[in-house]
């Protein structure tokens, strides 16, 4: 079908014709032995261009290279020139064959043009779209339809992967991915206020707010609630606002994680009371049913008044940490557990316990190659003025990386601006054996030293009992709320929303009214961005909708 032969001052490239094998000749062609040449051979049309090392272009009036070629049955023969005289001796770094497309600009220029790589895009390695209707001709994702609108939104499916779409009233430009439309070229949003959305009635009082996306179905957010019925619930977004969908029954449920397993979608809840009457307590996996459209029951654990799961992959791995809060009613230092998934029983299976005191969140993150897991240390039993640790995952397992001292600490937020790695703590209360608690001290940010290869204190946020922070972007600008919960007298506080302001570090723009706020959530859907927060002393939530200019 293609080959491409070289010889001593000559380049030949050769295809099948519809009347039979023809051939295009670069003469001048100076390749050196011994060392390494990026050629690339673009054919269009009549043409044939040759570039070396990034040089002047070779270029060859040809007759016309075919409009398709059937590549069905066909073989590759790299080197061993199949049943020809002689034998390639020489060494291959790099080989693609790139249709609809001159890789030219893609290659050059080159800081070392002898070794140049090309870079494939990701629309690049997607199959081509399969036509419909009359098309015969198949639609690569970068040979994009163009489509421009004054504000209506077109769909965005699998047939509409790779289109462009020209939004005129945002100015901006955005490419389907297959579900969703990412901006290419936007106008920059900056975040202008907060306005009051949605009241989000629900069964008790919630400690937590998960909101997810089930590929084909939409945005759901599911709620940790107090009482066990109706349970937690499980709302789906709807015309613009959350809708309940699914009750499940829970004890006392104080987290919900979403997460996947290949194409296995999973929701784990956090309860921390047992059921009535049982010896224990159970946390439980539910999975959701692509037939009935619901989540069921799939596994249940035992758990020790759990606060929270944290779901994350290493290595194609998939794992589940629970943070054990207590054994009876004051035994906090006790083992939070890590499963692993066993693809053979297709289960979770315990895979590493980590001692912990009164352990309230996990998070989990990755640094480049590396991978660490933190936990946040609530009390031992005596005071909440204890270290927290940060794990390392080395040898297959997690092992001590630091120790931070936390002051009742109950949640971990990593997030990343720039080159710059940060974790925010939430500090909750300050209490000792003897003496009041406090409420309104300090929650502190850290950043990661490159140098040192530690956190380091960045910045020091006074907060009353701080349970969530939430990090979140609208356009280039970086966002930090925080939970405040309770200031020793009311419940009826106002949470912050901070601005990332460089040297400055996180200054308060916006104070919004909460009642026993514990947890903050940020999601986007086609009518904008949002927040939504949970009121662990009310049955309601509510959505707050991020405004922009």
């Amino acid at each position: 079908l293609i080959g491409l032969l070289v010889s001593q001052e000559r380049l030949h490239f050769l295809f099948q014709g519809p009347t039979g094998r023809k051939r295009i000749t670069f003469k001048e062609v100076r390749l050196a032995d011994n060392h390494w040449h990026t050629v690339v051979v673009a054919v269009t049309g009549r043409y044939a261009t040759l570039r070396v090392d990034c040089g002047t272009a070779l270029e060859v009036y040809e007759k016309p290279f075919p409009s398709d070629l059937c590549t069905a049955h066909s073989r590759f023969y790299i080197g061993s020139r199949r049943r020809w005289k002689g034998m390639f001796s020489g060494l291959l770094r790099q080989l693609v064959l790139l249709p609809g497309s001159d890789a030219t600009s893609r290659v050059c220029p080159s800081s070392d043009p002898g070794l140049a790589v090309l870079s494939v895009p990701q629309a690049l390695l997607t199959m081509p779209i399969t036509p419909t209707g009359n098309d015969i001709v198949p639609l690569y994702p970068y040979e994009a339809e163009v489509r421009i609108t004054l504000g209506t939104q077109p769909p965005c499916a699998k047939a509409e992967q790779g289109q462009l779409w020209f939004n005129t009233l945002k100015k901006g430009l955005f490419l389907c991915d297959g579900r969703l439309w990412l901006p290419l070229l936007q106008e920059k949003e900056r975040l202008d206020y907060v306005e009051d959305y949605q009241d989000l009635y629900t069964n008790s009082e919630t400690f937590d707010i998960e909101v997810f996306h089930i590929p084909s179905q939409g945005l759901f957010a599911a709620t940790a609630n107090r009482e066990a019925k109706p349970g937690s619930g499980i709302y789906k977004w709807v015309d613009g606002k959350f809708q309940v969908y699914q009750n499940i029954i829970t004890y006392e449920a104080r987290a919900w994680k979403y997460f996947t397993v290949g194409n296995k979608m999973f929701l784990a809840v956090a309860n921390s009371k047992g059921q009535p009457g049982g010896e224990w307590e159970e946390s439980v996996i539910y999975k959701w049913s692509s037939r009935k459209l619901m989540f069921l029951p799939y596994q249940t654990i035992k758990t020790h008044s759990a606060l929270d799961w944290e779901a994350f992959s290493i290595q194609e791995q998939h794992f589940l940490a629970v943070a054990n809060h207590r054994r009876g009613d004051n035994n906090h230092n006790i083992d939070s557990v890590i499963y692993r998934w066993n693809p053979g029983t297709k289960v979770f299976e315990v895979n590493q316990t980590l001692e912990t005191s009164g352990a309230y969140d996990w998070e989990f993150f990755s640094v480049g190659p590396y991978h660490f897991l933190v936990v946040a240390n609530t009390f031992d039993g005596i005071s909440t003025n204890i270290n927290s640790t940060i794990y390392i995952w080395l040898g297959g397992m997690f092992q001590p990386f630091q120790y931070i001292k936390t002051v009742g600490a109950t949640d971990w937020e990593m997030f990343q601006i720039g080159d710059r790695y940060f974790l925010a703590v939430a500090n909750g209360q300050k209490l000792n054996e003897r003496g009041p608690s406090h409420y309104n001290i300090n929650s502190t940010i850290y950043e990661l030293n490159m140098i040192t290869q530690t956190f380091i204190k960045f910045q020091d946020i006074v907060t009353n009992s701080a349970v969530d922070w939430e990090f979140f972007s609208v356009g280039e600008e970086k966002f930090l709320v925080v939970a405040n919960s309770h200031d020793g007298s009311s419940y009826s506080l106002n949470s912050v929303i901070y601005r990332w302001q460089g040297y400055e570090g996180f200054v308060p723009i916006h104070r919004l009214p909460t009642i026993g706020c514990t947890d903050w959530e940020y999601f986007n859907t086609t009518a904008g961005s949002f927040l939504v927060y949970s009121s662990a002393t009310s049955p309601l939530s509510k959505v707050f909708r991020l405004k922009t200019y």
